[in-house]
């Protein structure tokens, strides 16, 4: 048990599974209360995508706490398939599944993370809003976690009166139940990662929340605005 971030109200979305549950798990050992948020099998089950009900769960936070001093958007979800194959309906479900599922619940904090003073966002973009990764058919999805990328350069400048920092993670490769389904499906695949990584190892969710915990706490009050890439050197170079 640590206690870099004791003290702190923290939500958590995408809390049941993968990067999330990472993120989770380590804020609750570094002393933060955590409110884990996902469409089941979290603290709070909220459908993310709904305007209504992301605007009632935070208002019932708010009302609980008085504030928010931490927010980490992963949750999402995407349609991964070719160009050819994609229908226009995959494209929006996906562009719903990576910005709207962020924009949403940061709408609704948006209040309550003022009320902090010292608030901080996480958000997720990817490997894959720098570049593209053969075999990956991730055209939506890298639109997407460009998307992110770009929405939280903005949040960190509307933030900064409010004393609100806002920083993505770009993982590369995190094994979790979803990406070794992928793996199982496609086995060449991961030699295909593991060739554009520096290091030859994929990540773990673990890897992600520490780097998290740092930009969630204290130690990172002079940073926004920023990207940390922990892929495993893919993206550099």
């Amino acid at each position: 048990m640590g206690d870099r971030l004791a003290g702190k109200i923290a939500v958590v979305t995408g809390a049941a599974h993968g990067i999330g549950a990472g993120c989770a798990a380590e804020f609750r050992r570094q002393g933060a209360r955590v409110i884990g948020v996902d469409l089941k099998g979290a603290d709070c089950d909220c459908d993310l995508t709904d305007e209504a009900a992301v605007e009632h769960l935070f208002a019932m936070l708010g009302a609980e706490f008085g504030r928010i001093d931490i927010l980490v958007n992963a949750a999402a979800f995407a349609t991964f398939a070719w160009i050819e194959d994609m229908t226009y309906a995959q494209w929006k479900r996906t562009l719903t599944g990576e910005l709207d599922i962020v924009f949403l619940p940061t709408r609704a904090a948006w209040g309550w993370l003022k009320a902090s003073g010292r608030a901080a966002i996480v958000n997720f973009a990817s490997a894959n809003a720098a570049h593209a990764l053969e075999g990956s058919p991730a055209l939506a999805h890298c639109a997407g976690k460009g998307g992110v990328l770009a929405m939280t350069r903005q949040l960190a400048m509307e933030g900064a009166p409010h004393g609100i920092r806002a920083n993505t993670i770009a993982p590369g490769f995190i094994q979790t139940e979803a990406t070794r389904a992928h793996l199982a499906a496609d086995p060449a695949f991961k030699d295909k990662v593991l060739a554009k990584n520096m290091l030859k190892m994929l990540g773990e969710p673990s890897d992600i929340a520490h780097a998290a915990t740092w930009l969630a706490s204290d130690e990172a009050r002079y940073v926004t605005g920023a990207n940390i890439a922990v892929d495993a050197g893919a993206t550099a170079w």
